[in-house]
């Protein structure tokens, strides 16, 4: 599991569970939502983006 201090902009990041498992790229814009869960972008090397929450990823 990962502690928030791990999870910073530019990051390389793995995706473990959750809709976008498999996929990896780098993390930006971290957000922590009204209800408390820290979620992000994830920026894949062909420049595709998408978001997920901070909970699914590893941070290689």
């Amino acid at each position: 599991m990962n502690t928030n201090k791990d999870l910073k902009n530019g990051a390389h990041c793995y995706v473990i569970a959750g809709t976008h498992k498999g996929k990896s790229g780098l993390i930006a814009d971290l957000h922590l939502s009204k209800t408390g869960h820290l979620t992000l972008t994830v920026i894949q090397e062909n420049g595709v983006r998408f978001k997920t929450l901070g909970k699914n990823v590893q941070v290689i």
